[in-house]
């Protein structure tokens, strides 16, 4: 390259809350979750029929928990991130993969002789 090195592009890291939301979204969308919750209400009914208040608790709590669980993804997400696209860190994983690789590959080597 004439006139030097070039530089290197580098992207922005969502925020915790576009993290938080894309995972949400993700989440909301996901049909696995959905038929979770419907056989977990389903199942869990027996001869006694909860109440509209109980139900209404169930609905919050699980949206509480959901809402939660994805905001701690979201955000150790987005820190691990930052963390891990600086150059050492960067670096790091690039030789502990090396060696993961090249340690099955071994593995598998010596267990098929």
């Amino acid at each position: 390259m004439a006139g030097g090195a070039s530089k290197a592009t580098s992207t922005t890291p969502p925020s915790p809350t576009t993290a938080y939301l894309v995972l949400l979204g993700m989440t909301m969308l996901n049909p696995t979750t959905v038929i979770y919750f419907t056989a977990l209400v389903l199942g869990s009914q027996d001869a006694t029929t909860p109440t509209r208040l109980e139900q209404s608790v169930f609905v919050l709590a699980a949206f509480a928990a959901s809402a939660s669980w994805q905001l701690a993804l979201a955000t150790g997400g987005a820190l691990l991130g930052r963390l891990l696209t600086t150059p050492t860190a960067r670096l790091l994983t690039a030789l502990l993969s090396t060696l993961l690789i090249t340690a099955l590959a071994l593995h598998l080597l010596l267990t098929t002789l």
